[in-house]
């Protein structure tokens, strides 16, 4: 394993476009940097050869992203051997795409940062925000915090920053100064994998690539292990099977379980990669186990248009922390029209309401706080700079009075929010009351305000300015899961030795998923799943194991 992995990989960002390195000398075809990275640095030049695993003295993860390499890590630091599939040609997955950060309650940078935060608050408002399941939000919320400090004191994370997210009730958003949070935690827990592969010689972990799992093996109602196929032949391994294979946010064929639950959004561009096709599900049903909410399928409201290229199915995300930093949503006419903070598929919603194209506008103030996001979106060409906001509505075709008028609407109702925090004659969300016009006529007004600025000071104020579109983001079903993580059948029962975490899991989120609990989603439940599959195999011999001593460090 090459050293300094992140420096080496820094080096590259700043060398190559952010959003790729297409134009490498040596390689004339686009290839996303995170897969760059990934095959040139993560990947073994020699891989492990070791032979299938039919003792059933491992757990098999599905899926490289953040919930199956927090499942392998934690395998492994309670004494087990794991076997990790991805059907990619390097893991990843969804994960490395996260923008705005993961949630944690009574973190320890919480606490450094004098956040006042609880459980009890973080429960409260992911029940406001579309959960329907208090045991299973009760798991999400009640490890959040011991969960997020893991990450930060496990795999030295910086998770220094905190933000507040639509539909939160205090920052809890956590990310590091630079780098998308979602790429820096997953390569992170997939390095320390791969370390421990390396150095056990695949005694104790193995990652296998292009491997795609599609069959279960059954004994009864118990789960023995699985079969997948590697370049054109089936293998068997045996051991308890965690299933985090994501969504099925990217499948537009007819028979997929888009086409068949939510044909309504066939039409609409994703933020999910070709690998989004619901294996697990599909492999889950298959066995009779029982399925929840596939007709929930998030919308977000800030995929990122790219102007030479408005039509592209696939599109990159506008993270939410943009909007938790002060970023405003304006109309084609430079008016706002909603709460930036409310929940996602209320903002899309609002959205439908009104006329495009759409624009995320973020003041310098903003911009400083989110620096390396902007920098990013800009040398992908999917958001721009501008000197002043004079420059701004000249390009949006309004007049500059327009946006001195919505800038100054919005900072009169930051000034009295301040003023008389529980004044206004408009509901907010989530909850309270609002003195913001624009969006408490929509009945979710806006309660918190970060970075504005007056009408006056627009002119001269410099933006960096996104268009913005609904887009497929997530997809709140999946397998039905226990508080153990573990898949129920269509009796409710848990079907032993079968887990499901992160996207393919459902119930979690219920109709609708806030801002940063997907990460958090991925970690808690790959955690939880982990841990309960290593008891399933070692019983009384599960140990903790440290992971640099596994890793040789």
């Amino acid at each position: 394993m090459a050293p300094c992995l992140v420096g080496i990989y820094d080096c590259l960002r700043a060398w190559f476009n952010p959003a790729s390195i297409s134009h490498a000398p040596w390689n004339k075809k686009k290839l996303d940097v995170h897969e760059y990275y990934y095959q040139v640095f993560l990947q073994k030049s020699t891989p492990i050869e070791v032979k299938a695993d039919t003792s059933g003295k491992q757990a098999i993860v599905v899926g490289g992203g953040l919930a199956g390499v927090s499942a392998a890590n934690t395998i492994l630091e309670n004494g087990g051997k794991v076997l990790l599939l991805d059907k990619s040609a390097f893991c990843g997955g969804n994960s490395t795409k996260a923008t705005s950060g993961i949630n944690g309650a009574a973190t320890k940078t919480q606490k450094a940062k004098g956040i006042d935060d609880s459980v009890a608050l973080f429960t409260s408002d992911t029940l406001k925000g579309g959960a329907k399941k208090p045991e299973l939000v009760k798991v999400l919320c009640g490890n959040s915090g011991a969960d997020v400090d893991w990450l930060v004191d496990k795999f030295a994370l910086d998770l220094s920053l905190v933000a507040r997210l639509g539909g939160h009730s205090a920052p809890r958003t956590h990310r590091g100064k630079e780098r998308f949070p979602g790429m820096t935690i997953t390569y992170a827990l997939i390095q320390m994998v791969e370390k421990i592969a390396e150095h056990s010689k695949g005694r104790k972990a193995r990652i296998i690539t292009k491997a795609k799992a599609h069959t279960l093996k059954m004994d009864g109602s118990t789960c023995l292990g699985l079969v997948y196929s590697k370049g054109g032949t089936d293998y068997t391994e045996l051991g308890p099977v965690i299933l985090c294979s994501g969504g099925f946010g990217a499948d537009f064929t007819q028979d997929s379980l888009l086409g068949m639950y939510r044909p309504d959004l066939m039409h609409l561009p994703t933020t999910n990669g070709d690998h989004c096709t619901g294996d697990g599900i599909k492999m889950g049903e298959a066995i009779g186990a029982k399925s929840v909410d596939l007709e929930w399928v998030q919308v977000h409201p800030t995929g990122l248009v790219k102007p030479d290229d408005p039509d592209a199915k696939i599109k990159f995300l506008a993270a939410e922390a943009l909007r938790g930093v002060g970023g405003l949503v304006l109309d084609a006419n430079g008016k706002r029209f909603a709460n930036e903070l409310g929940r996602r598929d209320y903002v899309t919603g609002e959205m439908w309401k009104n006329k495009p194209p759409f624009r995320l506008c973020l003041n310098k103030a903003a911009a400083d706080e989110i620096h390396w996001h902007c920098k990013h979106y800009t040398g992908r060409g999917v958001m721009k700079f501008y000197q002043s906001g004079e420059a701004l509505a000249d390009d949006m075709g309004v007049s500059l009075s327009v946006l001195e008028k919505t800038h100054e609407e919005h900072y009169q109702s930051a000034k009295k929010t301040e003023k008389d925090p529980d004044g206004g004659s408009f509901p907010a969300y989530p909850s309270g009351k609002s003195w913001d016009a624009a969006s408490g006529k929509t009945g979710s007004g806006k309660k918190f305000y970060h970075n504005f600025i007056s009408g006056s000071a627009v002119k001269t104020e410099p933006f960096y300015v996104a268009i913005i579109t609904p887009v497929i983001h997530y997809c709140m079903g999946g397998l039905e899961v226990d508080v153990n993580s573990l898949v129920v059948n269509a009796e409710g029962k848990a079907i032993s030795g079968l887990y499901a975490a992160g996207e393919v899991a459902g119930g979690i989120h219920g109709n609708n998923r806030l801002g940063g609990n997907s990460l958090l989603d991925c970690v808690v439940f790959g955690r939880v799943a982990g841990r309960h599959a290593a008891e399933q195999m070692l019983g009384a011999d599960i140990k903790d194991t440290s992971l640099a001593a596994l890793s040789g460090a």
